[in-house]
């Protein structure tokens, strides 16, 4: 077997596994771009996460305080732990009980407004990524049969079909690559909705915490 031969046969082997991962591009016929196995919600309940006080339309628009703003900020940040995020909510959620509840929402409703827009982000992007993972694996298919048709020929290039192979055994290893990279990147929202959830359940810990036991 030429060397040309061997690594069309490698690119073969690769370009079969690329064409078996294409029904996982449109698990979900409404996203055809969404590769997750992760069934795709555009926006977090409210109510998975939260069972507070009722969170009005006009409490995400509300503007914060420079103060109010840094500490989103850092309670969003996925490097803050959420000992220390607790910590934080602790010392804000204080007042009377009218001004726990007030803050609580005001708080919960920043944190949703921030941590939702950043799962979009991030959904967004998994889409592009599904779409250029798509045409690149449209081009290896092509490259592949024009490589076919190269050797197939009478009056083929060994050296030319040999560079040809080559560049598409590497196209398709990138391509193998960044398609094992999916499941990573397909839990980044799902670790979002959790961050929103944990830090949920710590500001209403913080407005149950005074109440007298039922």
């Amino acid at each position: 077997m030429t060397r040309s031969a061997r690594e069309f046969a490698c690119c073969v082997a690769m370009i079969l596994a690329v064409s078996s991962t294409r029904p996982a591009f449109a698990l979900d016929p409404r996203y055809p771009d969404w590769p997750c196995q992760q069934l795709k919600v555009p926006e977090i309940s409210i109510a998975s996460v939260w069972t507070g006080p009722p969170i009005e339309a006009t409490d995400k628009e509300k503007p914060l305080d420079p103060k109010e703003a840094e500490l989103v900020a850092r309670l969003a940040a996925r490097r803050t732990a959420i000992e220390d995020a607790r910590k934080l909510i602790a010392e804000f959620v204080v007042g009377t009980n009218e001004e726990k509840q007030e803050k609580a929402k005001r708080l919960f409703a920043a944190l949703y407004a921030t941590l939702n827009a950043q799962r979009e982000e991030v959904m967004n992007g998994i889409e592009r990524f599904s779409r250029k993972q798509k045409a690149m694996a449209d081009e290896i298919r092509e490259q592949a049969r024009k490589i076919r048709e190269m050797q197939d020929a009478s009056s083929a290039d060994p050296a030319k079909s040999s560079e040809l192979a080559s560049q598409l055994s590497w196209q398709t290893r990138i391509f193998d690559d960044r398609r094992k990279s999916t499941a990573y990147v397909c839990d980044v929202p799902v670790l979002i909705e959790k961050r929103l959830f944990d830090l949920a359940s710590a500001i209403q810990g913080d407005l149950g915490a005074d109440q007298p036991a039922k």
